[in-house]
């Protein structure tokens, strides 16, 4: 019988530490709900899903990079090229007269999209055929992909978008709705299902885990690497598109930040930096646990500088845990 209540406390015990972030997240909510004035409303908890949607499509595809074993910071640059590409190939073809400015932007985010889509192949190739660290190929693709967007866009807002467009990012469904929270949940559940119930899905966590087992056992490693640092990019790109359309604009200063963001969404999820650990519905849930934060201070009007020290401690304590549990793993 004592076996029995032993083994019974130590599976309590490890249900508990399995689903520590969703326990302190609902104990967070209520704390909010009571001292918060209104926190715990409908428009509210859209407004923070509304709020994360931009940093969450990349939280998705980054969480996939990081399992791999990689890390990319250059997204933030990427979120600010793909709003200036779509400004800027919606009005150019709207004045050239080759397609009306109401459709021309269609081309413009999906030439956004492709650009950001090669951009992350480069990075991927430079990765993979030369061996080169992921950190120093994105931190420098960072001010690459930044330069480019100021010159072709003249460091200055490029406004020339259809009145529509605003939809993508802005609008609400029956007023009430989000539709970039729609778009948010669509770029999860891709990432989702790509990471949980396809072959490529478990090759990403056995790169991360040990590369050469990997490859020993017949996965193509470079092919691995390559993909999720193509899906990070689209998933910058898609942000990128959402927030240039809740502006109207496209601007080089857009996404500037956002890649720690969502390295600390997918860090608070309880993914490993050192790879082979994590999931894309955990970083879901770390993008929330943020989102209350945030939007719980602003609430409270916590000084904004004071924010940035919580959210760092935030991700300092997330890695602490994450160590703490893999040493004791080990």
């Amino acid at each position: 019988m004592g076996d029995k209540n032993g083994f019974g406390k130590l599976i309590s015990r490890q249900a508990i530490n399995k689903r520590m972030l969703e326990i302190i997240l609902i104990l967070l909510i209520l704390i909010m709900s009571v001292t918060t004035y209104g926190f715990f409303t409908l428009g509210n908890l859209f407004n923070i899903l509304r709020n994360m949607s931009f940093q969450g499509c990349i939280a998705f595809g980054m969480t996939l990079v990081i399992i791999s074993g990689e890390i990319d910071l250059s997204i933030g640059s990427t979120v600010a090229l793909a709003g200036v590409i779509t400004a800027l190939t919606s009005g150019s073809l709207a004045k050239a007269g080759i397609l009306p400015m109401e459709t021309a932007v269609v081309a413009g985010i999906l030439l956004s999209i492709i650009v950001c889509a090669l951009f992350g192949a480069f990075n991927g190739w430079l990765l993979t055929r030369f061996k080169m660290p992921s950190f120093i190929i994105t931190l420098a693709m960072m001010n690459v992909l930044y330069g480019i967007a100021a010159i072709i866009s003249r460091g200055f807002p490029v406004v020339t978008l259809p009145k529509w467009y605003n939809v993508i990012g802005a609008g609400r469904i029956g007023g009430i709705i989000p539709i970039p929270a729609l778009i948010l949940i669509l770029v999860f559940l891709v990432n989702f299902v790509i990471l949980n119930y396809t072959r490529f899905g478990r090759s990403v966590y056995a790169v991360g885990g040990n590369a050469d087992a990997a490859r020993l056992s017949g996965i193509n490693v470079a092919k691995v690497k390559m993909f999720v640092m193509i899906n990070v990019q689209i998933c910058a790109a898609i942000a990128g598109v959402m927030v240039s359309s809740q502006v109207m604009s496209g601007s080089s200063t857009f996404g500037k930040g956002w890649e720690m963001t969502a390295i600390s969404s997918v860090i608070i999820g309880g993914a490993s930096l050192n790879g082979g650990i994590g999931r894309v519905s955990r970083t879901f849930v770390g993008l929330i646990f943020l989102g209350v934060i945030i939007n719980g201070m602003t609430l409270l009007n916590v000084n904004e500088y004071a924010q940035y020290v919580v959210r760092g401690l935030l991700i300092l304590t997330a890695v602490l845990i994450n160590t703490v549990q893999t040493q004791r793993k080990g």
